[in-house]
């Protein structure tokens, strides 16, 4: 493999990396969401628990 080849391949390669780490950062915009009903939520709480 000449040396051009192997830089073009290189180059290649850490183009589709790049490329397929900024679509695995894109995700669900805005705060997280804790699921089912809010009269359910027990965070934030105390630790430890009180008795």
């Amino acid at each position: 493999m000449t040396p051009i080849r192997a830089r073009t391949g290189l180059g290649a390669l850490l183009l589709l990396a790049a490329l397929a780490t900024s679509l695995a950062a894109c995700g669900k915009k805005g705060p997280p969401e804790a699921p089912g009903p809010a009269s359910k939520m027990t965070y934030p709480r105390t630790y430890p628990a009180p008795d």
